[in-house]
């Protein structure tokens, strides 16, 4: 995918990519997934613009929070039969190992974006969130649904391992190990309610309600102490194989950093003047 920019920065407020909508509100940046007659499902092209895209959200200044959802209903029902199991189906027939590994580590690519980009990325789940949309909002740093929501990591229903893309890696630390195992052997589905119950799920919203709290917590936190914010969502993924005294000692690199922004002494001035601080994220 080209992406037009300059030395490294995009000019969002302007760009439109081909596989999904986009659009910029102040400080917040919506993903709708537009294939509501098939439920969303994601193709190679698709894949690969999202990859594209979040490794490009690491020079987006004027991005701040980004939300995730899917038109007509449906967050996203994974990897399109027609137009990406078919293939890699003929790949697999034609002995075509290295394309196969291709299209794996694309996949998993997009994952390792979205955990790598500043931002915070929050998921709205309506309806299906099955498969690679599962992942999608696995891989979010926060995720709203519904009671009636359902998802399902179903690759073991197509003969694939229950691994994809991270997920034996991070589902486990957002449920527990017990509840991930059930969920990637079985393929079966949660609704919102267990969702919820097991901590996938950070917030229950009513049906279609589901998107503008989402955007109203993305536009909270887009407003609140974003270089913070960042420093925070990089310590919670870089210290996940790290023993408690490195992670401290990250922990307090990262902090001493943070001090050294205008928001720490705006927030402490504020607070002696009994005002509210303004924070602007650096």
């Amino acid at each position: 995918m080209a992406l037009p920019h300059d030395r490294g920065r995009i000019d969002f407020a302007t760009w439109q990519p081909q596989h999904f909508l986009w659009s910029l509100d102040g400080k917040v940046a919506t993903i709708t997934l537009n294939r509501p007659e098939r439920k969303n499902p994601l193709t190679f092209e698709s894949y690969a613009e999202l990859r594209d895209l979040f490794r490009a959200l690491a020079y987006a200044d004027a991005v701040k929070a980004v939300v995730i959802t899917g038109a007509g209903g449906n967050f996203c029902s994974g990897g399109d039969v027609h137009e990406i199991i078919g293939p890699l189906v003929r790949m697999q027939e034609a002995g075509d190992t290295a394309g196969l590994l291709d299209f794996t580590r694309m996949t998993g690519d997009v994952v390792k974006a979205m955990r790598a980009c500043p931002q915070i990325v929050i998921s709205a789940i309506e309806g299906i969130c099955a498969g690679a949309g599962a992942i999608l909002a696995m891989a979010s740093d926060l995720r709203l649904g519904t009671p009636t929501s359902k998802t399902a990591f179903l690759f073991t229903r197509v003969g694939l391992a229950g691994a994809d893309m991270g997920a034996c890696n991070m589902l486990p630390r957002i449920i527990g190990a017990g509840r991930a195992a059930d969920l990637l052997y079985t393929g079966r589905s949660m609704d919102g309610l267990e969702a919820e119950r097991w901590g996938f799920l950070n917030r229950l919203c009513e049906p279609g309600e589901t998107l503008a709290a989402a955007l109203a917590l993305a536009g909270q936190l887009a407003d609140g102490p974003t270089f913070a914010h960042a420093m925070t969502k990089r310590c919670l993924h870089q210290e996940w194989d790290m023993d408690i005294d490195s992670a401290i000692e990250a922990e307090a690199q990262a902090q001493a950093i943070c001090m050294q922004t205008r928001d720490f002494g705006r927030a402490y001035y504020a607070f002696v003047e009994k005002k509210k601080p303004v924070v602007a994220g650096n």
